[in-house]
């Protein structure tokens, strides 16, 4: 049976930070995803990806939490938090270093996060269709009823 090229376990853990960023995933569990010692896994990686594991992890929680500011309401701290970062001052700092300006100031250059809110349009049909004791009925006489008032 040959061996899997080292590529191939770097994509792994690549793939687990991809996919749980939001964990706190250590420098350890990726190496042993990878299958590789912490130190050869670490000079691997960089040497493959051209940033360190941990720069890696931390510029998905970055990018995750801009496409947050951008598409949600959510607050600051709530982002911090569902990203897998603790502490909203390193946040910010690490935010304001990449993208140039505070998380707040980002998302007050952008457009609000409503416009960017898309409801399926079988939801929006049926939260403005009116609701069915609403309508006016005819009795078998041809006569018009009423209906309760709508609460």
């Amino acid at each position: 049976m040959t061996q899997a090229p080292p590529a191939r376990y770097l994509m792994r853990a690549k793939d687990l930070v991809d996919a749980r960023y939001s964990e706190p995933i250590t420098v350890d569990d990726l190496a042993a995803a990878a299958g590789l010692s912490r130190a050869h896994f670490s000079r691997m990686f960089t040497r493959t990806f051209g940033e360190s594991p941990r720069a890696y992890l931390q510029t998905r929680r970055l990018e995750r939490a801009a496409s947050l500011l951008r598409h949600t309401d959510r607050t600051v701290a709530d982002i911090c938090v569902m990203v897998g970062l603790q502490s909203v001052g390193s946040f910010t700092t690490s935010f304001a270093r990449v993208y140039g300006r505070p998380p707040a100031a980002y998302r007050a250059s952008l457009p609000p996060a409503a416009v960017h809110a898309r409801i399926p349009s079988c939801i929006l049909r049926r939260d403005t269709r009116p609701r069915a004791d609403s309508r006016v009925g005819k009795t078998a006489h041809g006569e018009k009823t009423g209906s309760p008032a709508r609460p």
